[in-house]
């Protein structure tokens, strides 16, 4: 079983992975720079090494992490001064990931700002095939979304028709989350939903595609598009559901990536924990 959770690098970018032991994860996800900002400082030689180090020390598979885009970018926005500074975000982050040996990177999709899904899906595809030149083994992973207003990517048809326009094949994949899904309208409360909302994935965007997963409850309700994580098994998603989905990335050998709250009802270790008990 690889799981584990999102992880801070406050301090330095190899703290991370002391985190990431300290909460007795086999996999974890970080932001290689301050998420909240356009600007990134330039990883050091140190930095570098050090990451490198102790990941090799933690023995957590490399192949079981991942690093996320910063809040900012939109590669679907209609403007182009904010479109190219996205693109160009996100070329930088590949190349942070190759120089840290981090195999995948997460983006979210954007949004259209009311143009239109057709005209949103255009200018992102144009920004995700300009980031596939980049000259490493980096995998760009296409997150699904959760419905809101302007998104693209919430349903597996319109996340498959994304997916098969990006060139070359091989620098991408797909992350799926669970709370996104089920916000948007997929059912995961049963083992038989799960196993149904995982066989129309499977039949649009490909089961092989998916190469991260991000479990997290919902605070909202099936349908709701609200995008607001939730401690496993106390959200509309709930325990059965939530216990079908880590059974079924056990099976497929997916890393499994938690990006719940941290609050006075449970911080990572405890939905840690509870995440292998559902296994």
């Amino acid at each position: 079983m690889q799981i584990g959770c999102h992880v801070s690098i406050a301090g330095s970018i190899d703290k991370a992975v002391d985190n990431a032991v300290k909460r007795e994860c086999s996999a974890f996800q970080i932001f290689t720079r301050n998420p909240r900002g356009w600007s990134a400082k330039e990883l050091t030689k140190d930095d570098i090494s050090n990451f490198k180090s102790k990941l090799k020390q933690s023995k957590i598979d490399r192949f079981a992490t991942c690093a996320h885009m910063p809040y900012l970018p939109n590669l679907a926005s209609p403007k182009e001064d904010g479109f190219e500074k996205s693109v160009k975000t996100l070329v930088n982050e590949i190349e942070r990931c190759a120089q840290l040996g981090i195999p995948y990177l997460v983006t979210h999709l954007g949004s259209h700002l009311g143009t239109g899904d057709e005209a949103g899906i255009k200018k992102l595809v144009k920004g995700l095939r300009i980031a596939g030149q980049t000259k490493n083994d980096v995998m760009i992973l296409l997150e699904n979304t959760a419905g809101q207003k302007n998104s693209v990517g919430s349903n597996f048809k319109q996340l498959a028709e994304i997916f098969n326009q990006l060139k070359p094949t091989k620098k991408f994949g797909v992350c799926f989350d669970t709370c996104h899904a089920f916000v948007a309208g997929y059912d995961l409360r049963t083992k038989e939903k799960v196993k149904e909302t995982f066989e129309e994935f499977d039949k649009y965007v490909g089961i092989d595609n998916l190469k991260i997963l991000h479990l997290n409850d919902a605070r909202g309700d099936i349908g709701c598009n609200l995008d607001r994580h939730y401690h496993l098994g106390l959200g509309g998603i709930g325990e059965k559901g939530i216990a079908a989905v880590v059974k079924f990335a056990n099976r497929r050998k997916i890393p499994i990536i938690l990006e719940t709250p941290i609050d006075d009802d449970r911080d990572d270790f405890e939905n840690i924990r509870k995440a292998k008990e559902f296994a």
